[in-house]
């Protein structure tokens, strides 16, 4: 097994108890989520049948079920695998949500061809995965003709991180998401290994297999999920930047920056 997908796996089994509240669900997090919501909404007719990748906690995964979609829940992590399943169980959406434990580096485990009708991966699983042209693959092996991936991945031009920590003179920690390889992060004492995108950097490992729909950057004007004193102090200006989030992310340059991007793409 690569040593860093081990790693990376220990540091989520690490967090996953706890990754429901400010760790990994704050409230900028959530207004982050309810926004990819939106685009998979509008993408997905109830009822659809779709692959969660890298589905944490199973927040997405069973809101997606109780619409009415019939849901494959997939993380390389045990312990949020498991936290899904409980979800599942406690909400009764068994029927509709099942959970696995297999990473998006194993999608040739996943039985069947042309069965899926999309995948989506919130917040930047992703980032995480060693081969992203063996995803692009799979999935469109698993998706019918025409059937849609919607992605929410971690951008390498964040604007509010460059400000937060040239604020604090951390000039390594800004090269961080520059780096062309991947990079070591830490999360609860152990490490992350990931890897930072522009959009169409990312799209250029799915080109030969899905076209693009459409990309925007998210968090562009908004502030990133760790500046939450940002929201808290200041909720009305927060509000309103969120709003110009909104309106303009998808736009020529601005969609190319962002703590987040979300890219759609459709299968040829």
């Amino acid at each position: 097994m690569n040593l860093q997908l081990r790693e990376t796996q220990d540091a989520f089994d690490s967090v996953a108890e706890d990754y429901d509240g400010p760790r990994g669900n704050n409230a900028l997090i959530q207004d982050m989520r309810s926004e990819v919501w939106r685009w998979l909404d509008a993408t997905f007719a109830v009822p659809s049948r779709l692959i969660d990748i890298g589905c944490g906690t199973g927040l997405d995964a069973a809101r997606m079920a109780r619409l009415g979609h019939h849901v494959t829940a997939t993380d390389w992590s045990r312990q949020m695998v498991q936290r899904t399943s409980r979800r599942a169980r406690h909400e009764r959406l068994t029927e509709r949500l099942r959970a696995m434990v297999v990473g998006a580096h194993e999608f040739d485990q996943l039985r069947g061809e042309g069965i899926y009708d999309g995948a989506y991966s919130n917040l930047g699983p992703l980032n995480c995965v060693p081969d992203l042209a063996k995803v692009s693959r799979e999935c469109a092996r698993l998706l019918k003709p025409g059937g849609a991936l919607v992605f929410s991945v971690i951008g390498r031009i964040c604007p509010w991180e460059i400000a937060y920590y040239a604020r604090q003179r951390r000039w390594q920690r800004i090269k961080i998401r520059y780096a062309r390889d991947v990079v070591a992060v830490n999360m609860n004492g152990h490490t992350i290994w990931t890897r930072y995108y522009r959009p169409l950097e990312f799209y250029r490992q799915f080109c030969e297999h899905f076209h693009l729909e459409h990309y925007r950057g998210l968090c562009v004007f908004a502030p990133p999920p760790y500046l939450t004193s940002v929201r808290e102090k200041h909720l009305r200006w927060y509000e309103r930047l969120r709003r110009i989030d909104r309106r303009v992310a998808g736009w020529p340059v601005v969609r190319e920056i962002g703590d987040h991007f979300l890219i759609v793409m459709k299968r040829r």
